[in-house]
């Protein structure tokens, strides 16, 4: 009897520690681990678009006429009050400036009949008195004429001298240094023209805008 009693608490405690050890198991099987955060993807970053280049709305056409009776003038003269007029409008606005190294007053109006934005600017020499043949005082005309209808949108007379008064005197040349001193006077006199003309058509230094009305 005391036999059998031992053998059924043994039974006993086995059966405890089998359910005991299956229940751990099964818990063990049941537990699933956290799901792991999701890895976020990358935005690719928009194509920046092409900056495109700035509305232009103003433009100068510069061309000097040739055809007059300055005919001992040497041909860099011309150049000088060309590039002279040109530059000066170049530096003061933002304006798009081309030059013409043969304009004539018809081609001039012409051009600015076919043109939508751009200011044809003529220029010329003009005499004003003469003493003698080897001592001829020019001025440089300037007409600017308006796109689209080829009108006068303004016009004058500029010149210069060491004083910054009266004429250019414009001699035939008599060797390198008078010429340098000649052309120097004719650029001085090209860029008056050049900021008189923007002042007449109220344009501000640097700008890019029309023409105000």
């Amino acid at each position: 009897m005391n036999r059998q009693l031992k053998l059924a608490l043994w039974v006993s405690v086995a059966a405890v520690v089998l359910v005991t050890v299956a229940q751990a198991q099964s818990g063990r099987r049941q537990t699933n681990p956290a799901p792991a955060a999701p890895v976020p993807t990358p935005t690719p970053d928009p194509t920046p678009k092409p900056k495109g280049e700035p509305k232009q709305d103003l433009a100068f056409l510069v061309g000097i006429d040739r055809g007059d009776s300055f005919n001992y003038l040497p041909l860099t003269y011309y150049s000088t009050v060309l590039n002279g007029c040109a530059d000066r409008l170049r530096h003061n606005s933002s304006a798009k400036v081309d030059t013409a190294n043969h304009l004539t007053r018809a081609e001039a109006i012409k051009k600015a009949k076919a043109e939508k934005i751009t200011y044809v600017v003529y220029l010329r020499f003009t005499t004003i008195s003469m003493r003698d043949y080897s001592n001829e005082q020019a001025e440089i005309q300037f007409i600017v004429y308006a796109p689209v209808t080829g009108k006068v949108a303004t016009s004058g007379r500029s010149y210069q001298n060491a004083t910054g008064k009266g004429p250019v005197v414009v001699n035939p040349p008599r060797g390198g240094t008078n010429t340098i001193y000649q052309e120097r006077m004719l650029r001085i006199a090209a860029e008056d023209a050049a900021d008189r003309i923007l002042k007449a058509l109220h344009i501000v230094s640097g700008s890019v805008y029309s023409v105000s009305e």
